[in-house]
């Protein structure tokens, strides 16, 4: 005999709507087993097992309706029929039922139940089939709304993680468009909650029991940036090297990784397509990090990466309002100036010339970002001749110091004679990081045109004078373009 699993459904939540076959059902099995235990009508199980242990020592969803199913085929192996009850309709968005339907080893009987969709309909007020709406699972809301704008139910948005995961599948969202959170509909408790997209994760504390009703979307759902963050939350559980990691241990990835950009951006050549495929690389592996962060600090219940996207997103609109208010602008300093003035208003803690100086910055930014601080309260040369002289000044002091013997003078004072080169570079508007960055490219570029040379002629470098290796340099000079 095959063994059989008969599946019932303990409705939306009220005892009441639990129709007299699955009381019948549920009394006459002696085997009954509830996939959850948190369903106001789990009680009509009387002392029935549940599988709510898997969804804390599973992966995923997935990983937990895969076991259940294989526990359920164990146990109608054993007993030759079992029942399985689970919330609302087992033939509404019940991945479990799903999972048994592919097997072959068993008899699968499915009884129909009340969902929670007709206690939906009800507090919406809406017909489903005149307003064509879209059920979609919350779990799988990134592909399974992939190019839909709406009208959508979306079912099993039992946390507010899972709410701002969603809220990640739209690229450009309109932030007030209005959606409806169903919490515990049909019970006593009932909420009917109109609130925004921008602020649906952030209004009530989702359950089981709350799903979410989107009348209309403005652009269509984006797969690609929650299939992202799915990535990480996956890597961050089961990878140990991701597992191990804090904010603290990845600055130094997210310093490299930026660096990688900067060499991608510098590489870059608008007749050679493969340097494109570059620098789409050192992009995703530079947002990989600030997802990373990200899932952590979900983890930790602190923010989401839908948080981070929303703040971005509100600032750079408020810094902007030449392009989104009606501030007219006529340059590019007219930006800065309001932008200045705006980040002020923002941040009125900040009183002090240098507060919200990034101190971690590389050295020359640092240094090109003091002297701007200091420069808009008027201490600054007026022209760059001052600043010019200044180096000459610094020089001698070094000259002075390297007499003295003292090398924490000499490191101050060459601290000093650089701190004045960048000086100049801004008053120059000469970016101090990049004018470094390609003199040390042309000169390991002539460093190995010197040592190419010195190849040619059956020599080392190692092995050569200095003298010698002078007058290799002058010859490289004297040929290059630079």
């Amino acid at each position: 005999m095959t063994p059989r699993v008969t599946v019932v459904g303990l409705g939306p939540g009220d005892p009441g709507l639990v129709t007299a076959a699955t009381l019948e059902i549920l009394r006459a099995s002696a085997h009954v087993f509830l996939r959850t235990g948190r369903h106001p009508s789990a009680h009509l199980a009387t002392g029935a097992p549940t599988f709510d242990h898997l969804y804390e020592t599973e992966d995923s969803f997935a990983d937990v309706y895969a076991r259940i199913a294989e526990e359920l085929v164990r146990a109608a192996s054993e007993h030759g029929e079992v029942v399985y009850a689970v919330p609302g309709s087992p033939l509404v968005l019940e991945r479990t039922v799903a999972t048994l339907r592919t097997r072959d080893d068993i008899e699968l009987m499915v009884h129909p139940a009340v969902s929670f969709l007709d206690d939906a309909w009800r507090a919406l007020g809406i017909d489903p089939v005149e307003s064509r709406v879209r059920l979609v699972d919350g779990h799988e809301f990134a592909t399974a709304a992939a190019g839909e704008t709406g009208p959508m139910l979306v079912a099993h948005t039992h946390a507010n993680w899972v709410l701002s995961d969603i809220k990640l599948c739209v690229e450009d969202p309109v932030d007030d468009s209005p959606v409806v959170l169903l919490h515990h509909i049909g019970l006593p408790d009932e909420q009917v909650v109109h609130t925004t997209w921008s602020r649906m994760d952030h209004t009530i504390e989702a359950d089981h029991l709350t799903s979410l009703w989107i009348p209309a979307l403005t652009t269509p759902v984006a797969a690609e940036m929650v299939r992202f963050h799915e990535l990480a939350r996956t890597l961050r559980a089961k990878c140990p090297w991701d597992i191990e990691q804090t904010h603290q241990s990845l600055v130094r990835y997210l310093l490299e990784e930026t660096y990688e950009v900067v060499d991608a951006i510098e590489a870059l050549d608008p007749d050679d397509p493969k340097t494109d495929d570059d620098f789409i690389e050192e992009l995703g592996d530079l947002l990989y990090q600030v997802e990373f962060h990200a899932a952590i600090a979900e983890e930790q219940g602190r923010f989401t990466m839908a948080d981070v996207l929303t703040r971005v997103h509100d600032k750079l609109v408020s810094r902007h309002p030449h392009v989104f208010g009606d501030v007219n602008v006529e340059s590019s300093a007219d930006v800065e100036s309001n932008w200045d003035a705006i980040k002020k208003s923002e941040k009125p803690e900040r009183t002090g010339i240098f507060d919200g100086l990034a101190e971690s910055a590389p050295s020359l930014q640092y240094a090109h970002k003091s002297q701007q601080r200091a420069s808009k309260q008027g201490f600054d040369w007026p022209d760059p001749h001052g600043a010019l002289d200044k180096i000459a000044e610094e020089a001698a002091e070094v000259r002075a110091a390297l007499d003295s013997i003292d090398p924490e003078a000499v490191a101050t004072e060459i601290g000093d004679l650089l701190f004045s080169v960048v000086n100049v570079a801004r008053h120059l508007d000469v970016d101090a990081e990049s004018a470094l960055r390609s003199a040390v490219r042309k000169f390991r570029a002539r460093v190995e045109s010197v040592e190419e040379l010195a190849r040619q002629r059956g020599r080392e470098l190692a092995g050569m004078t200095l003298n010698e290796l002078d007058e290799l340099w002058e010859v490289v000079k004297k040929g290059s373009t630079h």
